[in-house]
């Protein structure tokens, strides 16, 4: 096999690692969804084991990208891949640990009914899903249009999160009996509104991979 054939399949197995990673944490957001929906403590503590998974995954691809730098010193749009990855991989992992935390606080909250406290919550886990999963798609497809529509989408998690607040505002002056509960379903959404900013960093990396430039500054 030629230097230049060995080159490629490292860029090959790259990009499949990426995807690889992108589909482990949409799996686990997925299986969030489920959790919630039939409150499975079960499948909450298996959310919660497998992100140790999903960290093994960032620190294969970041040791892949390193290598590839200084074994291969890849130029032009090849840099900006590799440069992009090393960046996304941080966004991806740091989906993961979200995912888990909501997972952990669902634990907590054990029987909790989330639209007890705020109608809008679940339609923001499933906004966050479609979000992430667009996101990550966008970028191992390298679809640059798909990235514009998903940081157009950011501001539908961010309203949402806002309402959310305010409904549980409204019944903490109320009076309501669980207070801790209704801090934990604040940080369920404020950690949903975050995985949305992590999808829009993922969307704004793809454009940088095709463009050399994110949020219009050129960088490459």
């Amino acid at each position: 096999m030629t230097t230049r054939s060995m080159y490629l399949e490292e860029l090959n197995s790259l990009r499949k690692s990426l995807a690889e990673m992108g589909a482990a944490v949409e799996e686990s957001f997925n299986l969030l969804l489920t959790a919630v929906e039939n409150k499975d403590t079960d499948l909450e503590q298996q959310i919660i084991r497998g992100d140790r998974v999903i960290n093994d995954m960032e620190r294969s691809i970041e040791s892949q990208c390193l290598s590839l730098i200084t074994r291969q010193q890849p130029i032009a749009g090849d840099l900006r891949m590799i440069s992009a990855a090393l960046k996304v991989v941080t966004d991806i992992e740091r989906i993961g640990d979200q995912t888990a935390d909501i997972a952990e606080l669902m634990l907590r909250l054990r029987d909790c009914d989330l639209d007890a406290y705020s109608r809008h919550i679940t339609g923001m886990l499933q906004v966050a899903k479609e979000i992430v999963h667009d996101a990550v798609g966008a970028f191992v497809n390298r679809d640059s249009r798909a990235a514009d529509e998903v940081i157009r989408h950011d501001d539908v998690v961010d309203e949402l999160f806002a309402k959310v607040k305010d409904d549980l505002v409204h019944m903490l002056q109320e009076g309501v009996d669980n207070i801790d509960a209704c801090v934990d379903v604040l940080m369920i959404a404020k950690y949903l509104e975050r995985i949305g900013d992590h999808a829009v960093n993922i969307a704004e990396w793809e454009i940088f991979q095709e463009s050399g430039a994110i949020q219009h500054i050129r960088l490459m």
